[in-house]
């Protein structure tokens, strides 16, 4: 394949995507989180598949971190399949979707909204029924994604919730860690990763480890190996890899530990090197290990954006490895752009 695929393409507009991002939906941002704000909900529930589950884990991190509230993830079929309906007055419901157009996500929307909540929706459609369902619609504003592995608008819509979030608790240093943001992650991209190519040659699964944010970053690799290379990934919080999982770990395990500068670091990378002590093939974003091989990678200066980056260079890499292996990572088999469930 000698052409730029559409998921390279896709991975080098991450930065101006984002910056486009804070510049045009910057006013609804700060409207929405300062109406969050003035409501000061008892809770809030996320409703998303897929990479756009990650994206609801990562915010669900973040909003515990930064405000305090509780955050819990609904299954969309709640309503879709068993018509239940939540109680949920007093509380915020974020709907995260690319397409804004799976039954499923938008019942659930529109059963919260019913049912109390003050509705937020991030999606890359803004016409779309999600967003028209929403007391507050999101335009992400990632720009059209061809690639069937979600890149730009899984990042974008991390960011769209960190910006949320920063207006809601009125934290002028998130704000401003975010507009650093867009230069950052164009120098991840730039990250390579390709050493651990070597160790992934002939093995047919590999573990992910992150912790706190990061987990839901490594749920986001794992998901991406899966459909750009063919190949079994897990993503483990650090804390509960040394458990059950384990018993999986011999010479040569490939273990990717994608460390972030935050609380966790110092666990992730102890983690990484008790598994490289076991023989594991062990690769960690993280200067602090001893025996796991370190990765070059990007620090923001704060530890909400600092994953972020993490998972830039993991798009670059993970796209050069399955063209690397002789596919093509716009076509996944089996798979299509969007997926619309019910």
């Amino acid at each position: 394949m000698n052409d730029m695929t559409h998921m390279r393409r896709e991975v080098l507009e991450i930065p101006d995507a984002a910056a486009r991002l804070l510049d045009g939906s910057g006013k609804i941002l700060a409207e929405a989180g300062a109406d969050i704000r003035r409501r000061n909900p008892h809770f809030v529930v996320t409703v998303a598949r897929g990479s756009s589950d990650h994206a609801a884990s990562f915010l669900k991190y973040a909003i515990e971190l930064t405000a305090g509230i509780p955050v819990a993830s609904v299954g969309p079929s709640i309503a879709s399949i068993y018509g239940a309906k939540l109680r949920l007055a007093g509380t915020v419901c974020l709907s995260i979707s690319q397409s804004g157009k799976s039954p499923d996500i938008v019942a659930m929307s529109k059963q919260a909204r019913a049912g109390g909540a003050l509705t937020v929706a991030l999606t890359n459609t803004p016409d779309s029924p999600l967003a028209r369902s929403a007391d507050y619609a999101i335009d992400i504003l990632a720009g059209p994604e061809r690639s069937v592995a979600a890149t730009k608008s899984f990042v974008n819509s991390a960011v769209a919730g960190l910006a949320l979030m920063a207006h809601c608790t009125e934290d002028d240093g998130l704000l401003a860690a975010l507009i650093r943001l867009p230069e950052q992650l164009r120098e991840a991209v730039g990250c390579d990763w390709m050493e651990i190519a070597e160790a992934l040659e002939d093995e047919q699964s590999l573990f992910i480890l992150g912790r706190g944010p990061s987990y839901a970053i490594a749920s986001e690799a794992a998901l991406k190996f899966k459909e750009t290379c063919g190949m079994h990934a897990e993503a483990y919080s650090a804390a509960e890899v040394m458990h059950g999982p384990l018993a999986l770990v011999g010479p040569g395990f490939p273990v990717l530990a994608l460390a972030a500068r935050d609380a966790s670091e110092a666990s992730v990378a102890e983690t990484a090197d008790a598994l490289a002590g076991k023989g594991a093939a062990t690769f960690a974003t993280s200067l602090r290990t001893g025996q796991a091989r370190k990765l070059p990678h990007v620090a923001t200066g704060h530890p909400l954006t600092d994953p972020l980056p993490l998972i830039v260079s993991f798009y670059a890499f993970v796209e050069a490895f399955a063209r690397h292996r002789g596919l093509n990572p716009d076509e996944p088999r089996n798979l299509r752009k969007v997926t619309e469930t019910r």
